[in-house]
């Protein structure tokens, strides 16, 4: 082990944090964690001045890659050269030191400190005594440096998502970070925002640093990146230049077909309302008003997608609508009928079904087998149930048909479902809510933290649902999605609705007055 720390010592001594990185290459990089081979000798070779984008389905390897490359892990074979020189890195910290930095997709900040104090909270650069003016000054300095904007003297829960990520990416810069890796970085942000994050990314490019781009988004991957390197199963499948790709040949390469497309739908001419909001009101967990005055009608056979930022009355509408929250004012209607205040259980029997934002804790339950999370909204009723008694042909029968219909990957419906991968998982859950799902279904970001394979398959299961005459409430923050998926889109903003969209013509949308909307504005209005 000492041997170790002075070699790596030596090598942070030569890469001196002054000294550019002009290129790195990881050569047979292989990185086993118990059985499963989660690097399987993988290349990859990053030069200066290059936004370079990593791709791959969940579990590909991407996350272990780069945290071999910064300090979190060490390769069980393989080499990480940085100009040439071999480099072995024994914590992140060395890594940080050595010039390597990576911004992780949840924010490490402490929201009752200022975004000053977040900055220079463990750095050695921090003198040890220092006012909170000259913690501003230098921040400020910072902000000079690299061309963000960040209210400096602002407590980190007054930012917004997108100053709280320039924070992060600060603190990381100003330790001398001359390769930025971004993990799922857009994945909270307006459109706006990404946007703002895309000129920052070229702009450090165009300085020399290397930037690694990590997303699922495969629009913006063809957007902001000079070459893509695709990993599938812990393997390199391709390294290619950036504008030799399509977001359809990413994905063909990724997954080996075609991403959905529009034309799978069919054409809806029915004219019933599915479910209508009439001036609907609701409080958050706080007892602060979260829902104001909402009014929405989803027709059968449409998917209303509901577009906005995270914390601006989503998850409190999904729940209003599954019956879960009460409803302070206003009514609810379910095929014309008021069913306002009905219990969770009712609203099931009466064709709702609901796909929560959290598997874990509120869809699945993890401990319990497939079946038993298949039959969990009709083990009551008939046939699963008869006389009291669970029918146990029945219900196997039902939990055999589920795990077809969802393509879930197991060796038996006896398994518990912790046991299945979070794709599998999500299948097992939207198919169980279709069925519950006669006349509407609540999918609330139903493909969040999917792989493109899963990904797509969830997306099938809600256009198939949509085609048979099913609504849907897609509620999703990738508004990607929501225009993929969508008949109609609303805005949410601050509870209220801000807007609606016509999104059967997709290319035609006014995706930048749906972004201003996100963030509570509208085109030529000042706010």
């Amino acid at each position: 082990m000492a041997l170790n720390r002075s070699s790596s010592q030596e090598n942070m001594n030569d890469l001196h944090p002054d000294n550019p990185i002009h290129s790195i290459e990881m050569s047979d990089i292989w990185k086993q964690f118990s059985d499963v081979v989660a690097n399987h000798g993988v290349d990859l070779q990053l030069h200066a001045g290059e936004v370079h984008a990593l791709l791959g389905e969940n579990g590909a390897g991407k996350t272990t890659l780069m945290k071999i490359l910064s300090g979190y892990y060490r390769p069980d074979a393989g080499s990480v050269l940085i100009n040439g020189q071999r480099v072995e890195f024994s914590s992140p910290a060395a890594a940080m030191r050595a010039g390597i930095g990576i911004v992780h997709q949840h924010f490490h900040l402490i929201e009752t400190m200022t975004a000053a104090e977040n900055i220079h909270l463990g750095w050695n650069d921090t003198p040890w005594v220092i006012s909170n003016r000259k913690l501003i000054e230098r921040m400020e300095a910072i902000n000079r440096k690299f061309g963000m904007k960040v209210d400096t003297s602002a407590k980190v829960w007054q930012l917004s998502v997108g100053e709280q990520q320039r924070v992060e990416i600060l603190r990381v810069l100003a330790r001398g970070a001359k390769v930025l890796i971004l993990d799922e970085p857009t994945a909270v942000l307006t459109p706006q925002e990404a946007d703002e994050l895309f000129q920052v990314m070229h702009s450090l490019a165009a300085t020399g640093r290397i930037i690694v781009f990590i997303s699922h988004k495969l629009d913006e991957v063809c957007k902001v990146s000079d070459r893509v390197t695709i990993l599938r199963k812990g393997m390199n499948i391709e390294t290619c230049q950036t504008c030799d790709c399509t977001p359809r040949s990413l994905a063909r390469m990724m997954i080996g077909y075609d991403l959905i497309s529009r034309q799978n739908r069919s054409k809806n001419t029915a004219d019933i309302d599915a479910l209508e909001l009439r001036g609907v009101s609701a409080l958050n967990d706080r007892g602060l008003i979260a829902l104001k005055d909402i009014n929405l009608k989803l027709k059968s056979g449409e998917i209303l997608g509901i577009a906005g930022v995270a914390g601006n009355g989503q998850r409190e509408l999904a729940e209003l609508i599954a019956g879960l929250r009460p409803v302070t004012q206003g009514q609810m209607l379910l095929k014309g009928v008021d069913r306002t205040g009905d219990s969770p259980s009712d609203l099931a029997l009466d064709g709702i079904g609901h796909v929560p934002e959290d598997r874990y804790n509120m869809g699945l339950v993890l401990e319990m087998t497939i079946m038993e999370n298949a039959i969990m909204r009709n083990y009551k009723t008939h046939p699963i149930s008869r006389a009291g008694f669970q029918n146990k042909i029945e219900a196997e029968r039902f939990t055999n048909l589920l795990v077809e219909q969802s393509d879930v990957r197991t060796s038996g419906i006896q398994v518990p479902v912790q046991n299945l991968s979070g794709g599998n998982q999500q299948k097992l859950l939207v198919t169980r809510e279709m069925h519950t799902a006669t006349s509407v279904l609540i999918a609330v970001h139903p493909t969040r933290g999917l792989d493109v394979a899963a990904t797509e398959n969830v997306r099938n299961f809600l256009v198939h649902y949509r085609n048979n005459g099913g609504g849907v409430l897609l509620i999703s923050e990738d508004l990607d999605e929501v225009l993929l998926m969508s008949d109609r889109i609303l805005v949410i903003y601050e509870g209220q609705i801000m807007g609606e969209f016509d999104a059967a013509y997709v290319d035609k949308v006014d995706k930048e007055e749906i972004g201003l909307q996100m963030g509570g504005k509208r085109k030529g209005i000042k706010t």
